[in-house]
């Protein structure tokens, strides 16, 4: 476990997975994200690369081989993490390829997770280097689940969340069955910019989001007012998700989403999926800012 501090926040990041695993005030007793219940979900806030969801059949094709990858792709739960950096206010992790990784993803990559405490913000930079000679291709994506509701004195309907600008948007249905997107949608929202949360919501799994115009949401509480917010510029896809009945809400920024179900698994074609030449560099980040008001 590793951890960064200010005046206002500590962060901890779990080495296996490179997950975030804690974010809370240092002058009161105030606890932002889930505490894994393993009777519940098990995770904090996985990483997701190089893929976002379950592929169909857990298989992929690419130049006509066939490999076989788990649900949220291969940082999810690696112990092969390393910590590449720590100062006072950042802490960097990676992984490189390696024979392992190569059965399961056919590309030579180092991919590395930073995050930087800055007063009330956590910001998350994923990077990706393309050390093959090929165009290497994936997706990435973030999976924060965020307490809710934050106070003893709330209820998880007093919650809601609200984007930055007023939403026409249908969420795509996913095959519960084997994980995988439909070519089914239905309304959300219709030109707001709010959905309340309840623990009927996700009944039928995630809200899955292709088309938003905003790039940032708030976590907000009918008593408490905003709790945080996440900032997610980079990022054109986005997940809203919990278990049913359970006190938490995820908030994922995604660069890809779960195979359709229709797909014929070749990976150069995965909807959201990114390319990158040889030698080339990406980059991608969000941010969690914590309101100010639940640190004092």
């Amino acid at each position: 476990m590793y951890t960064l501090q200010n005046e206002l926040l500590k962060i901890e990041v779990n080495k296996t997975g490179a997950e975030l695993s804690e974010i809370s005030a240092i002058k009161n007793p105030n606890q932002f994200m889930w505490d894994a219940n393993p009777d519940v979900w098990a995770n904090f806030a996985p990483n997701l690369f190089p893929i976002i969801g379950a592929l169909k059949d857990d298989t992929m094709i690419f130049n006509g081989a066939s490999y076989n990858m788990a649900k949220h792709g291969i940082i999810r739960n690696n112990t092969a993490i390393t910590l590449e950096e720590q100062t006072d206010t950042k802490l960097s992790f990676s992984l490189l390829y390696s024979e392992d990784t190569l059965k399961h993803y056919p590309f030579k990559f180092k991919f590395t997770l930073e995050f930087e405490l800055i007063e009330n913000k956590i910001i998350v930079t994923h990077t990706v280097e393309n050390l093959d000679d090929n165009t290497l291709y994936f997706s990435v994506g973030g999976h924060p689940a965020f307490k809710c509701p934050l106070y003893d004195t709330e209820a998880y309907t007093d919650y809601y969340l609200e984007f930055e600008q007023k939403e026409t948007a249908e969420s795509y249905v996913l095959n519960m069955d084997i994980g995988l997107v439909t070519d089914s949608s239905f309304p959300v929202i219709s030109d707001d910019n709010k959905i309340n949360l309840h623990y009927d919501l996700f009944n039928k799994d995630a809200l899955i989001f292709k088309d938003l115009k905003s790039r940032k949401v708030a976590l907000k509480s009918k008593k408490n007012g905003t709790i945080l917010t996440v900032d997610y510029p980079d990022f054109p896809y986005l997940g809203i998700w919990a278990k049913p009945h359970a006190n938490y809400v995820c908030i994922e920024p995604w660069l890809g989403v779960a195979d359709n179900e229709t797909h014929n698994q070749d990976f150069k074609t995965k909807e959201g999926i990114q390319s990158l030449a040889s030698k080339q560099t990406f980059k991608a980040a969000y941010t969690i800012e914590i309101d100010q008001k639940h640190l004092v």
